[in-house]
């Protein structure tokens, strides 16, 4: 197992520059993705789901989005980001909400598993 706490660091820098096929990158072919179930994002299987089913439809939904990670805790094959999303929707609302991700990692180093924890009103009151 490698440093699980470093590939996450890895994932948000790379999110942060739109180095979006180094994200799908890190993630196990099998990965399971699970979104707030109030939220226009359905639950992923594999990369290129999560490519479609997530990642894509921010780009469609928001004109500024960023990922802020504030503290990853390292719980070896688990790491768990506390952290806030930001940005502004297509309908011109901002979005200023704390989240918490849990992700899981193989014995490989990719990701199997990850989950997102957020105020989901918030994010319906940025979109509209």
């Amino acid at each position: 197992m490698g440093d699980n706490r470093a590939t996450a660091k890895g994932i948000y820098d790379a999110f942060a520059t739109g180095d979006v096929a180094t994200v799908l990158g890190a993630m196990d072919p099998k990965i399971d993705w699970r979104e707030p179930a109030s939220l226009p994002f359905d639950d992923q299987v594999g990369p290129d789901g999560v490519a479609q089913g997530t990642f894509a439809k921010i780009f469609e939904l928001f004109d500024e989005f960023t990922v802020n990670p504030a503290e990853i805790f390292d719980a070896g094959d688990a790491v768990f980001v506390a952290g806030a999303y930001r940005g502004q929707s297509k309908s011109g609302r901002r979005l200023e909400a704390d989240f918490l991700h849990h992700w899981r990692f193989g014995d490989d180093g990719k990701v199997v598993y990850f989950r997102t924890y957020t105020d989901t009103k918030l994010w319906l009151d940025a979109l509209g």
